[in-house]
């Protein structure tokens, strides 16, 4: 089991303030946890393949490219006030 200054000292590292109360309630928290972890450990799984995804996806997403684009005069055109070439908004202070 979890001593107090243990799970003091996890808290700290975690930047977490606890009470007494909630020492003691992590305390017997996480040495359940870490039981449970020493429990999976003694689990044989010499046989079993190790699995790194299940869907069979593979990269879903698009390329990241460069794309230049040669609309401004577009964008700028819907602009409600330009000036040397910028758009003019109002000052904010």
């Amino acid at each position: 089991m979890l001593t107090k200054e243990e799970v003091i000292k996890l808290a700290q590292l975690a930047r977490i303030a606890l009470t007494d109360a909630e020492v003691e309630k992590f305390q017997k928290d996480l040495s359940t946890v870490l039981d449970y972890v020493d429990e999976l450990k003694k689990v044989d799984v010499s046989g079993v393949d190790e699995v790194f995804e299940v869907t069979g996806l593979v990269n879903v997403q698009r390329d990241d490219k460069a794309v230049v684009a040669d609309n401004h005069q577009q964008i700028f055109l819907q602009a409600p006030e330009m000036k040397d070439g910028f758009y003019k908004v109002k000052a904010i202070l």
